[in-house]
């Protein structure tokens, strides 16, 4: 190392994702010196495959209110502080052409790239320098400051921010290095577990239903006192889908997770009516409208549904065929774990941070935004939005 000399610089953010670029912009545009540091050979990789490649870069209705952390109040000051609107405008400067998908999210007509340009740009306005291929080797506290490693150089630094991101998508160069350096400095970890990911089935399960491995039908899911209701897909390895993903955020293993194949319609007085107009239909006719027949052909004898001609049902049993399609009980066998999530649940323990900086309460200078901390958002450009918030106030501060 001592060939290196040891380079000054006023901010150092670590992580070229969204969250530490828009950091970095914000401190540039500031007039303060900036310096990014990544290991990876290209920045913005995750920006770049998320939405199918059209990156869903933030909701309409992002609030407080979608997002999980043990600390549910410690978001509300950055998303006031930077809002949905104010990176929305950001967009319409750069003349960004965007539609809104559904609920709200808004993706790119084009390509993610438009959103890795605006971040470049935007930190090229500022004179931020980013720098990639650099590995860390290791970070200290001076007396005034951070010192950093690199096997590129050594860097002195008045403001480190640390904006790593989470576990997911590890083939992305997802790394635990975030939390390594919160513990270094005696903060706390919130346990971690993928999130917005599809669920695995219990062999059982998959031996049926992974036939269906394509359909996709509109349902709503509910697990731990929240329900989402869009759709689920069927796969070769079990469900996913909008309300699949979404409800993984709320699971817990060992837990069940509740079905509506039906959600916006009462399957009861369905049926009871097509028992009077068509007594001679099957079930699984009456149920064309909802289910494509493959779906139903498979789905109802695996719930323990009898299809048989309307006339033929007695009693009570129409109401327990309902039932059975607006609560079915599914006990996933896992997750697809961190390879295929799209966020991670937990992280770095927000109680050592302030709320409108991201500033570390014990060690000046010391910064942590983004996807590493405890704060994770649904489904629909939410973890987007908490990028660009917690980056911008860092940004302001540091």
């Amino acid at each position: 190392m001592s060939n290196f000399e040891v380079e000054q610089i006023e901010v150092v953010v670590i992580g070229a994702g969204a969250a530490g670029l828009f950091c970095a912009a914000t401190a540039g545009q500031r007039g303060r010196q900036v310096l990014v540091l990544d290991h990876a050979k290209k920045v913005g990789r995750k920006i770049l495959m998320s939405g199918g490649g059209r990156c869903n870069f933030t909701n309409m209705y992002a609030t407080h209110e979608q997002f999980l952390s043990q600390n549910p109040h410690f978001c509300k000051s950055a998303l006031k502080q930077y809002t949905q609107w104010d990176f929305i405008e950001l967009v319409n400067r750069y003349n960004i052409a965007y539609h809104e998908k559904t609920l709200g999210q808004l993706f790119c007509d084009d390509s993610a790239k438009d959103i890795v340009k605006l971040l470049l740009d935007e930190c090229a306005l500022g004179n931020a320098k980013i720098q990639t291929q650099t590995e860390i080797l290791a970070i200290n506290k001076l007396e005034a400051g951070y010192q950093i490693k690199t096997n590129q150089g050594e860097y002195h630094c008045e403001s480190l921010v640390i904006a790593t991101g989470g576990l997911s998508m590890p083939k992305l160069g997802a790394s635990p290095f975030g939390y390594q350096i919160a513990e270094q400095f005696g903060m706390t970890m919130i346990p971690t577990r993928a999130a917005l990911v599809p669920f695995t089935l219990q062999p059982e399960d998959k031996e049926v239903l992974s036939e269906l491995s394509g359909i996709s039908v509109n349902a709503s899911t509910e697990c731990n006192n929240t329900l989402f209701n869009e759709n689920i897909l069927f796969t070769h390895r079990g469900l996913s889908g909008p309300a699949v993903l979404q409800i993984s955020s709320y699971w817990e293993a060992g837990d069940t997770v509740s079905i509506d194949l039906a959600p916006n319609d009462d399957l009861h007085a369905v049926l009871s009516e097509a028992q009077e107009s068509q007594p001679n239909a099957q079930l699984s006719t009456v149920l064309a409208p909802f289910y494509a027949k493959r779906l139903a052909h498979t789905l109802l004898p695996y719930l323990g549904i009898a299809n048989k001609p309307m006339k033929q049902y007695q009693g009570r049993q129409l109401e327990h065929v309902a039932q059975t399609l607006h609560s079915w009980q599914l006990k996933p066998n896992g997750t697809e774990g961190y390879r295929t999530a799209e966020v991670t649940i937990g992280g770095v323990n927000t109680d050592h941070f302030s709320s409108k900086t991201m500033e570390s309460k014990v060690h000046q200078g010391l910064y942590f935004v983004g996807e590493v901390l405890d704060v994770t958002g649904w489904l629909g450009g939410y973890n987007f939005q908490w990028a660009w918030s917690s980056g911008y106030v860092a940004g302001m501060d540091c």
